[in-house]
């Protein structure tokens, strides 16, 4: 059968119908996963077309996935967070939706709790196991929308639910029509995506959801989840690794519109942000994030790369608010006393570091020369020199200028002998066997330590730059 579309105005063949196999034993792809070597990449060398959606966003999976690899949070912290996420999405709700947990009377709290903001965005939505026992805590709670863990690999079948394809689809259904019956909207999670038998039992499990999507006349929602982050995003890959084909066939073969699809990945392969934004490209309308990318083992795709990426694949921030990113960060250390790797993009506190000279010299002379945006417009994270062994008089003067807050009309050479003084001190210091590049009060002792006039200029200069 051919159907014009008036997507890509040319004629696709819609011939393709997909059934459920229900097979005897477990297809654990052998071939790509044999567990006592590192996971395969085929290539068939298939090639869809991007289909990027009109819009895109993002949801948050904070207080249920992320909530998985950590200490509990307290009722406080979730509304100061959901409070956060509220702003970082702006008024256009590019944050669209969190996720939690219903199971302990914390759960239910911090739900109550988030709800009294009265927020449109992001909305509050929950997660449940496909059993009717924990359907009955979504009806409880009110809760208009709820993902529904339906595993879909065989891993998952086989091994954990201890089921064949064809029972696992049936109580899967079965959780849905429950929501159905009630007017929840399902999310059906499909976990361990990139481990699933595409064909036999992920597109035909889907066009059972569109199915029941169409008679119900309430939208299902498919959530694909790379759960091992074994997604894989190179031109011509094959599925079920293939994060383009995922995304296409949920689409062309199963019948989702993009914004009833989301993408869930993790980061245990360094290819969560890509995967994402790939996911995006190709249709999927929503990624799934956690702030500061918490989540089981190497964590999920972390929020605030996403808000950066979707800038990028934009071209605006459309209304969010990056600035709130560094407020996160800095309540992760300061409340919940939790220290961030200090590399880690966007948050950590030396993403906008340089300890080597000649990166200061440049950034003495142009900013843009070792930065690619400026993080202290986008992210109210100024540039940062740290003064060590390298750092040199471009380093030190740099920190001087940071540091005093020092006006433009302010000079000081990096060829004054005075900052050649405390380069001779910083430089004995390390001679003697110290490694660690100088905390800020330490340097700024040693300055009025070695030259205490110096020491006295730079500050009065600070206080005629706030008058």
């Amino acid at each position: 059968m051919l159907e014009f579309s008036k997507r890509t105005n040319t004629l696709h063949q819609t011939e393709y119908k997909y059934a459920l196999q229900d097979v005897a034993s477990p297809n654990h792809y052998r071939l790509l996963y044999t567990y006592d070597d590192v996971p395969k990449i085929p290539f068939n060398h298939r090639h869809v077309p991007m289909h990027p959606p009109d819009y895109i966003w993002l949801s948050d999976t904070t207080f249920r996935d992320g909530q998985q690899a950590r200490a509990p949070y307290t009722v406080e912290q979730v509304v100061q967070l959901f409070k956060f996420m509220h702003e970082l999405g702006g008024p256009h709700g590019i944050i669209r939706q969190s996720e939690f947990f219903l199971y302990s009377d914390r759960d239910r709290a911090a739900v109550e709790a988030c709800r009294a903001l009265g927020y449109r965005y992001p909305e509050i939505t929950s997660w449940i196991r496909a059993t009717k026992k924990d359907f009955q805590l979504v009806k409880d709670m009110g809760i208009e929308e709820t993902g529904i863990l339906c595993s879909c690999s065989d891993y998952h079948i086989f091994s954990k639910l201890n089921m064949s394809r064809r029972q696992a689809m049936d109580q899967f259904l079965g959780v849905v029509k429950d929501a159905l019956a009630i007017g929840v909207r399902p999310r059906v999670h499909l976990e361990d995506i990139t481990r699933a038998d595409y064909y036999g039992f992920v597109v035909p499990l889907a066009l059972e959801l569109k199915k029941l999507a169409d008679e119900s006349g309430i939208p299902i929602k498919v959530r694909a989840c790379d759960t091992l982050g074994l997604g894989v995003t190179y031109p011509g890959v094959a599925l079920p690794r293939s994060v383009p084909g995922i995304a296409y066939g949920l689409r062309h073969h199963a019948g989702f519109d993009s914004e009833l699809l989301e993408w869930h990945g993790h980061n245990d392969f360094s290819k969560a942000v890509t995967c994402a934004a790939t996911a995006w490209l190709y249709g999927i309308a929503a990624v799934n994030c956690t702030l500061l990318g918490f989540g089981e083992r190497t964590g999920n795709t972390p929020m605030e790369a996403m808000v950066f990426e979707y800038a990028s694949l934009r071209g605006s921030m459309d209304g969010m608010q990056p600035q709130v990113i560094t407020e996160i960060a800095r309540y992760y250390e300061q409340d919940i006393d939790y220290r961030i790797p200090p590399m880690t993009p966007f948050v950590g506190e030396d993403f906008n570091t340089t300890r080597a000279g000649i990166h200061a010299d440049g950034l003495l002379k142009d900013p843009e020369v070792y930065t690619a945006f400026d993080t202290e417009a986008l992210l109210n994270r100024p540039i940062r020199v740290l003064v060590g062994q390298g750092s040199g008089a471009a380093g030190l003067l740099h920190w001087i200028n940071s540091y005093y807050e020092l006006p433009a009309d302010y000079t000081l050479d990096k060829r004054d002998p005075r900052l050649q003084r405390v380069l001779d001190a910083i430089d004995s210091e390390y001679a003697q066997g110290r490694v660690t590049s100088y905390g800020d009060e330490e340097l700024a002792t040693l300055i009025a330590e070695v030259d205490p006039d110096l020491d006295a200029e730079l500050r009065n200069a600070k206080v005629k730059a706030s008058a």
